[in-house]
This record gives C-alpha cells, structure tokens and sequence, in this order.
C-alpha cells in the first residue's frame, strides 16, 4: 500500500481503514468485503446477520448498566466509487488501494481513495471493539450498492432496525452536523442511429478531452468545473458548422454521480479538413485554457490522425452533438433556506455511442424531491424533442431536516463540549441514505458527519487525518452521553 496506516492515529479506526483498502469493494462486488466483516464480527462475539437485500447488520449489546436506554443505529455504506487516471493499470476489482500520506492528508493520487465511505464504516467497527466505550445497544447496517443505485438502503425491509436514533457517516466536511440532503434520480436517453457509409475521401480521427478535475456529481457542481461529455460536444457541433463530420463512436464518463473528466470521439472528416485540423484543435486547447483557469486549468483538447479508412458513421450527426451541447447540465436552483447550498442541479455522467446505438445517463438531485422530478421530466422532454427515448429510473427520497431534533440538540451539546465552539448546520447537495431509511423506519431521528474528505468520487480523493480523530472523539462521547442520560 505504500503507507502503513496502523501508525496513524486512532489506530483502530485506520487500521479497518487498512483493511477496506486491501479488499476490493466497487459496487455490487461487496461480497468479500460482507464475508470477512462477518467472520470478524462473530469472533468478537458481535451477532452479524446479511439480509435479503445484501446488507450487512452487526449487533452488541449495550455496556453493563446502559441496557434500558435506547438503541443506537450506526450506518455507513460498504461500497466506493472506482475511478482511474488515464494511463494508469488498476484494476477495482483485484488490486487494493494504494495511499500516500501528504501534508495531513491521506491520499490515493492516482485512484479513488474510497474515503467515501471507508472512513465511516472504519469509525463503526473501531467503535465495535472499543473495550473502554460506554455505549446504548448498538445496531451496524453497513449498506451495499450506495454509489450506484442505493440498492441496499432501497431493499432495507421496514422493521429490520429496532434502534431510536441513526447516526450517518457518510459526511465530508468536519465541523458540521447534517440534518436533511438532497433526493434524487436517474434520467437514461437511448437512441438507435441510422448508419451510413463514409466517402473514401475522408479521414479518421480521434478527439480527445482529458486533464479535468471532476468530482462528486452533487457536493462539486457547484464549483464550475468543466464536464468532458459537454465540452467534446460543444467543440465537435462547432467542427461540425464548418465541414462534413460524421460521428462513428463517443465515449464520456463512467459513472453518473461523478462529473466527467475524461471523454473521446472517433470521427471522419474531409481529407482536406483533417490534414489542417491541428490549428483549430490547438486554439480550442488555449479558449479552454483560458475559460477554465480558475478550476480546471489542466484541460485539454487532442487530436489523432489514424492511417485507417473510416468505414460507417451515423447518418445525422447534428442534432445528437446539438442535444448533448445544449442539455441543461449544472446548478439549476439555489437553496432560499441554505445560504450557499445548491437546491437542485442535473449532471450528464455518461454517454456512449457505440455500433451506432447512443445512450446517456444524467444524475438529478434537489432537496425537495418534487423539483427533482419536475426537472428530470424536463430533460426526457428535451431528448424526446431531438427524437430520443429517456424515461426516469432509479428514484430516492430526500432527507427533511428536523432542526428540533432532540438527538441534533443532544449532538450539539456533546459537540460545544469536546471542542469548545457550537457545530455548524448543514444539508448536502448528495444522496444519502437517510431519505431511504427515513421511508422505512419513520419513527428514527437522525444524524450525519464525519471528516474532511475532498475530491470524493474522483482520482486524488483525500481525507484529513486530523479530522477522522476528532470524528472518533465525538463519535465516543456522542455514544456516551446517549449511554447515560439520553435525550
């Protein structure tokens, strides 16, 4: 791994953070990941039980004289997004994951760090074992498939968790209680496109975008980085006014809550046009340069000439690069009641053309589940009126916020005690499982935090070895003070 974690500090915590980075987790591929959790579970005598829906729940119980207080529910998901840097070999579902320690960071520079939600799960299982930790009832629900479809929250069956309050890990910014998080869902566009045979005069290129910072489709949207599906498209439909293109093949994104970094296209032009193409893509390369200095300053734009003689391309070029040039992609509404929090935004995460058939997927969020479906009807619209099939999938619920939490007010206490300031208030502009988990057991208050994580769902993704410590301390005294006077 590169990095001995079990010398950071709190041992236990990054020593299981240790181990979620020596076994693969990509999502739908956490059944490793369940059967070793388990084993390690019931040989510390902590009962552990896998549910239909592939959950993992761990249960202990409560410390000698805290049995008549009410269980506590801790949750964080197995799963992480995997994303790579071009050129580099790593395979998500073999190769564990290779971490530096930089500045107070812990890293992963070339890969997702899995941060997300690794550091959560870590803090649960180290609170597991605390042999000193005074604690209610404790219930575990680790979750799979939160990253792709939330899967496991989704097929949680009411009744399955007996515990009073929840408390979420799966916040990424230190110092802040959340209390409500966007819902979301999915909008997939599909496409079979009439082919055609190229001219013999025509060359065959490949269109590069790359260099892009990305990041997590919800928590980053806000920041204006450059999306490489929309920025490909935007520079092929601009080619495209002054020649003959034809489209063969296009590829951008890999996953519809991160925000695309890296996206291609194969296309035919004109002999005459691709032997004088270098100028233009070189002074598309510098307009990027300039327009995205401020966040995305390694952009780029290539171009490769390929020897070979292009053979079929799609007949229509035009109006597929007009739809993903033109789609609504961003922030569409901010917060009224959160200063500084998008309310509600859309991400194109993924297209593909490939043997002629085109789909795409967008991730669609806002804190008021409404707003995200009115705008997820808005872009099916749009694609039905380029003469493109999309329809919605994949919906989830958000979290309400309850500012007079009981378990919020307890929270906070514990907080300005240990650390010596009030905690800030915060929604998040992501999914969390809470809005499933709410819909199932609705009698639960909740809770999230955890540490400083950046760049998630990104190669480079960091978290802030400082922070996870102080998580552990108010995670402990949290568990304490619910142990002993409740709420």
């Amino acid at each position: 791994m590169g990095t001995n974690l079990k010398n950071l500090y709190p041992q236990t915590v990054w020593a299981h953070f240790a181990t979620l980075c020596e076994i693969p987790r990509a999502s739908l591929h956490e059944a490793a990941l369940v059967e070793h959790l388990s084993v390690w579970a019931e040989a510390r005598g902590i009962a552990a039980r896998v549910d239909a829906a592939g959950n993992l729940i761990l249960n202990k119980s409560a410390s000698p004289g805290c049995e008549a207080m009410p269980g506590v529910i801790l949750q964080g998901h197995l799963d992480m997004v995997c994303q790579v840097n071009s050129g580099t070999q790593h395979d998500f579902l073999r190769d564990p994951i290779n971490v530096v320690v930089r500045d107070g960071w812990l890293v992963a520079e070339n890969t997702t760090l899995g941060a997300d939600n690794g550091i959560g799960v870590a803090l649960v299982l180290a609170a597991l074992e605390a042999p000193d930790l005074i604690h209610p009832a404790l219930e575990v629900l680790l979750t799979v498939n939160e990253e792709s479809g939330m899967d496991g929250a989704r097929g949680l069956l009411p009744g399955s968790l007996q515990g009073k309050t929840l408390i979420n890990l799966d916040s990424e910014d230190w110092g802040h209680f959340y209390l409500g998080c966007a819902g979301g869902v999915d909008v997939e566009v599909h496409h079979e496109c009439e082919r055609q045979d190229i001219p013999p005069d025509y060359a065959l290129l490949r269109f590069e975008v790359s260099g892009l910072r990305g990041g997590h489709s919800g928590i980053d949207i806000h920041l204006g980085r450059g999306n490489a599906i929309k920025l490909l498209a935007e520079a092929l439909r601009d080619l495209a006014a002054h020649t003959d293109l034809r489209l063969m093949a296009l590829n951008g994104g890999t996953a519809r809550n991160a925000i695309p970094r890296e996206a291609y296209a194969v296309c035919a032009l004109p002999v005459a046009m691709a032997s004088n193409i270098d100028a233009w893509v070189q002074h598309r390369h510098e307009s990027w340069r300039m327009r995205f200095k401020e966040v995305d300053a390694g952009v780029s734009l290539v171009c490769k000439h390929y020897d070979a003689i292009p053979d079929t391309g799609i007949a229509h070029t035009a109006p597929l690069l007009a739809f993903l040039d033109t789609v609504a992609n961003g922030v569409a509404r901010v917060s009224e009641d959160f200063p500084g929090v998008t309310d509600t935004s859309s991400n194109l995460g993924v297209a593909v053309l490939e043997q002629g058939v085109f789909r795409a997927t967008f991730k669609v969020r806002s804190l008021l589940d409404e707003r995200a479906d009115a705008l997820a009807d808005k872009l099916i619209s749009y694609a039905v009126g380029y003469g493109l099939r999309a329809g919605k999938h994949g919906a989830y619920p958000g979290w309400t916020p309850n500012p007079s939490s009981g378990l919020l007010a307890l929270c906070q206490q514990v907080y300005s005690a240990q650390f010596g300031q009030p905690a800030g208030l915060q929604v998040i502009h992501a999914g969390l499982e809470c809005g499933l988990l709410a819909a199932s057991h609705p009698h639960l208050e909740m809770i999230s935090f955890g540490p400083d994580i950046r760049g998630a769902h990104a190669p480079g993704e960091r978290v802030e070895i400082a922070s996870v410590a102080r998580c552990w301390t108010l995670l402990r005294a949290i568990l304490q003070a619910l142990a002993k006077d409740g709420y």
